[in-house]
């Protein structure tokens, strides 16, 4: 995606070696799209004064996430749907709180393991993709989501796989289960994550709502 002609003219001597999944997670998932792109340009040196080319990104972004949803071309982590239907079976409220505005898409074309119903109709509350005036690691989605449950920000937990989203998490009074799908346990960990994990099927549920 970075290899385009109007990128490569303007990253000369940038060192593409430095932008790994490593470096992705730190500075840029979980962000909205645009301040993403913007962080992204600004950690691997590239000039931007006007902004066009974080524009340029984030829309070439969207249009390859986009089209990847749409032909159902995306995976599903499958400790994930195990650890929803806990909750649910538990009988605990949860929300969808994401700041792609791809969620939803991806949301109602899975389905969750015997129930009659997609991803998009289980959760009690749904904020993913709104236009918040901050985005992670600001605590703003997350509160909205809180409220829309009508549950208290610290009888929350946040389920959170970027560093942003942890930072999100616990400026709003929760606590978070950092997951760390691309070994960078230590990272979600300084991030602030109350449990961090290689998979959700390693959390101990019990111990997380006594907690």
């Amino acid at each position: 995606m970075l290899e385009t002609e109007w990128l490569e003219a303007a990253a000369e001597g940038v060192e593409w070696e430095a932008f790994t999944t490593a470096f992705y997670q730190e500075h840029v998932a979980g962000k909205p799209r645009l301040a993403g792109a913007k962080d992204l340009l600004r950690e691997m040196g590239i000039a931007d004064a006007r902004g066009d080319r974080a524009e340029a990104l984030s829309a070439q972004k969207q249009d390859i996430l986009l089209s990847l949803v749409e032909s159902g071309h995306f995976g599903v982590f499958d400790d994930a749907l195990r650890f929803l239907a806990a909750c649910l079976g538990r009988g605990l409220r949860v929300a969808a709180a994401s700041s792609s505005r791809n969620a939803n898409g991806m949301l109602a074309r899975v389905q969750l393991p015997d129930r009659s119903a997609s991803l998009l109709e289980v959760f009690h509350a749904n904020v993913c993709g709104r236009d918040f005036q901050q985005g992670k690691p600001h605590p703003e989605i997350f509160l909205t989501a809180a409220e829309a449950l009508r549950v208290d920000a610290h009888r929350c937990v946040v389920v959170e796989d970027a560093p942003s989203g942890v930072q999100a998490a616990k400026a709003a009074g929760m606590k978070c289960i950092g997951v760390a799908r691309f070994g960078d346990e230590e990272l979600l960990g300084a991030s602030g994550a109350d449990w961090v994990v290689a998979s959700l099927d390693e959390v101990d549920l019990s111990a997380v709502l006594q907690s």
